[in-house]
């Protein structure tokens, strides 16, 4: 994190604290909600309601969490990385712990359900303060110009970030769901998850290289090679060396020592050979220096009889 961006992060927080001490002692801030709430801004200006009630939908969780995705979606696939989805996730969790827990914590009641003119409505039955529209607004639209890859694409997204928070807290003012103390405490929440995001940067790299490390491994083991295409000496995983079906694949072919002895046309030559060299067996002794070599030895022409030599006649010693 910057030294830019720590200045901003404490002066954040403390403005913040400042906003909740301001409600708690029931001061001026907490007679300007009264002032504006019994105002009732949507009934001096009905004409806006019809428009505002689907603009405040941009600051819903939900559909505002499924159209950054997508979006933030498309990116990690063409770029080939998690991160900007991750970085979504980590955003709307400390959203979700923060806000929540400071919703629960205090308790306030909003203004249509306020008991006393003037009091601060805190710690009753309430949900409200502060503003989680205003807050998810700030959090779902300012991650985009976080995640911007160039300076300017970061200043445009900036610039659509807070016309959007800004609008969006301002119409729950409008129409009645919340105080302006609310709406001021939700625009500091979701700026201090922004600020805070560099923080959180490092988990987010550990979680994106065990997630691709899982994936990887996934892919290369779901589907096994086909015996065939199987390369000399691969054992699959989980497998003993030497186990049957894992042995290099031998060349085609007969062996040499039968190659040989049928290229010469004489078939025992092989077995001979063997018993005649028991320290190698399988091996045959070399060639005559007249017997024919090469592919076609030892092969007859076609239509080719073999005569049989007549045996020899005479008195035998």
């Amino acid at each position: 994190m910057s030294g830019t961006r720590r200045v901003l992060f404490l002066v954040t927080l403390g403005f913040y604290a400042v906003i909740v001490v301001a409600v708690l002692t029931t001061s001026r801030l907490v007679r300007l909600d009264w002032q504006v709430m019994l105002f009732r801004p949507y009934k001096q200006w009905p004409e806006l309601h019809a428009f505002l009630d689907y603009f405040v939908v941009l600051g819903q969780r939900g559909p505002t969490a499924v159209l950054v995705a997508a979006w933030l979606g498309w990116r990690s696939w063409r770029q080939r990385t998690l991160r900007p989805l991750l970085a979504l996730g980590t955003s709307l969790l400390l959203l979700n712990v923060t806000v929540g827990a400071a919703k629960l914590g205090m308790a306030r009641e909003g203004p249509h359900y306020a008991n006393q003119v003037g009091a601060n409505e805190m710690f009753l039955n309430g949900d409200i303060f502060p503003s989680g529209h205003t807050a998810n607004a700030v959090v779902t639209w300012g991650i985009l110009a976080y995640l911007a890859t160039t300076p300017r694409a970061r200043r445009r997204l900036s610039v659509v970030a807070a016309v959007f928070a800004l609008g969006v807290g301002a119409t729950t003012v409008y129409i009645g769901t919340h105080w302006v103390s609310d709406v001021l405490l939700g625009w500091a929440a979701g700026l201090l998850i922004l600020l805070a995001l560099p923080w959180f940067e490092p988990l987010v790299v550990r979680v994106e290289a065990y997630l691709l490390s899982h994936w990887y491994r996934l892919r290369d083991t779901s589907v096994p090679l086909p015996g065939r295409l199987r390369p000399a000496g691969h054992r699959a995983p989980g497998s003993p060396a030497g186990a049957p079906g894992h042995r290099p694949v031998a060349p085609h072919g007969p062996e040499p020592a039968l190659s040989s002895s049928l290229a010469a046309g004489r078939p025992g030559h092989a077995a001979e050979s063997c018993a005649h060299h028991p320290a190698h067996p399988g091996r045959h002794p070399a060639r005559p220096s007249g017997a024919p070599s090469g592919p076609g030895a030892g092969r007859r022409p076609h239509g080719e009889r073999q005569v049989p030599h007549p045996a020899p006649t005479g008195p035998r010693n």
